[in-house]
C-alpha cells in the first residue's frame, strides 16, 4: 500500500445534489434507499425549510400567549409531518416532472428518471407517506385539520407552475410556509392577522432562498423551456434578492408586533424582533457571497437557510418563557 488516499466510491444509485456521506446512501437498507431518495431523505434542507414556518407559527402564538403542554406536541407533529409531506410533495413532483428530469443535469439522476422507481411505486410511495401525515393531523383541532387539507391545492399545483409562470417559486412558498399558518391556529384554535404576516414573511423568504436554488439549472432550464425567478430576474437577481429580504423583515417584525404588544412584556417583544433582525444579517451575508454563476455556492448558500430560519425560531422560544 502507498500513503496516498484512495478516493471513495460514489454509492449506487446516489442522486447528484445528495448531502455527502448522508445517512440513506450510508445506513439504510438497500431496498428502501430509491424510496427515501424520491423523498429527498438524503438531502434534509427541504424538510427543515418546510419545518420552520411551523416552529414559528407556534412559537409565536406561545409568546403571545402562553406555552402550552400541547405546544410540544405541535413541535413535534409537525416535525414529522414536515418530514413526510416534504416527502409526499417530492415524490408528486418527480411523478409529474419525470420527463423534464431525464434532461437536466442535476436531476437525471433522481430514482424515476434514473430508473430506480417505477410511476407506480412512486404513487404508492406518496399514498402512504400522505396518510401518515393525515393521521397526525387529526391529533389537531377542527380548524387545523381543514387548514391541513387545503394544503394539498398549493402542493398540486406546484410542480405545474414552471410552466406557465415566470414565478413557481411564489407557488412553491405559497405550499412551504402553509404550516405556519397551520400551527398557529393548532395553538389557537383560528387564523388570526399575525400568522397571515408571518405566512406571507415566509412567502417573500422562499422567493429569496429558492432564486438562488433555481440558478443551478437555468441554463438547461431555459433549453427545455421551464420558467423560473432565476430566469427572470437574470443579471437583476441581487437587487431583487434585496426587496425580498426587505419584505421579508418587515412582515415578520409586523407579525411580531402585532402579536405581542398588546400583552407581551419589553424583554419579550425584544427578544422576538431580534431574531428578526439576526435573520436578516444572515440573509445579507448570503446576499454577499452570492454568485449566481457558480452552482456550488449557490447550492451552499440554498441549504444555509436552515441556519437562516433557525435563528428567529430561537428566539421566539426564548420569548415564549420570558
Amino acid at each position: 500500500m502507498t500513503g496516498t488516499q484512495q478516493p471513495q466510491a460514489t454509492p449506487e444509485g446516489q442522486v447528484a445534489d445528495a448531502v455527502a456521506q448522508n445517512w440513506v446512501d450510508s445506513w439504510a437498507p438497500i431496498g428502501a434507499r430509491p424510496f427515501l431518495r424520491l423523498s429527498r431523505a438524503d438531502r434534509p434542507i427541504g424538510t427543515w425549510l418546510l419545518l420552520l414556518p411551523c416552529w414559528w407559527g407556534v412559537l409565536l402564538a406561545a409568546a403571545a400567549d402562553s406555552f402550552k403542554f400541547f405546544d410540544l406536541w405541535i413541535i413535534a407533529g409537525c416535525a414529522i409531518g414536515a418530514f413526510l409531506m416534504r416527502g409526499a410533495g417530492c415524490t408528486w413532483n418527480d411523478i409529474t416532472d419525470r420527463e423534464f428530469d431525464a434532461k437536466v443535469a442535476r436531476t437525471k439522476s433522481r430514482p424515476i428518471p434514473a430508473g430506480q422507481v417505477s410511476v407506480k411505486g412512486a404513487i404508492i410511495w406518496m399514498v402512504i407517506q400522505s396518510l401518515i401525515s393525515f393521521g397526525i393531523l387529526l391529533t389537531f383541532n377542527l380548524a387545523t385539520i381543514g387548514l391541513g387539507v387545503l394544503a394539498l391545492v398549493p402542493v398540486a399545483i406546484y410542480p405545474f407552475a414552471k410552466r406557465f409562470t415566470w414565478w413557481p417559486q411564489v407557488f412553491l412558498g405559497l405550499a412551504f410556509n402553509w404550516g405556519a399558518l397551520l400551527a398557529w391556529t393548532a395553538h389557537t384554535g383560528s387564523v388570526q392577522v399575525p400568522a397571515v404576516l408571518i405566512y406571507l414573511a415566509g412567502i417573500s423568504w422562499t422567493l429569496f432562498y429558492d432564486t438562488i436554488y433555481a440558478h443551478q439549472d437555468k441554463e438547461d432550464d431555459a433549453l427545455i423551456g421551464i420558467k423560473s425567478t432565476a430566469r427572470l430576474f437574470g443579471q437583476n437577481t441581487h437587487s431583487w434578492l434585496r426587496v425580498f429580504l426587505v419584505i421579508t423583515l418587515v412582515l415578520f417584525a409586523a407579525a411580531i408586533i402585532l402579536a405581542l404588544v398588546p400583552d407581551a412584556n419589553v424583554l419579550s417583544l425584544t427578544l422576538a424582533l431580534a431574531g428578526v433582525w439576526a435573520m436578516g444579517w444572515h440573509l445579507a451575508w448570503q446576499l454577499r457571497k452570492l454568485d449566481t454563476e457558480d452552482d456550488q455556492i449557490c447550492l451552499r448558500l440554498f441549504r444555509s437557510n436552515r441556519d437562516a430560519g433557525l435563528i428567529p425560531a430561537l428566539f421566539l422560544a426564548i420569548a415564549a418563557f420570558v
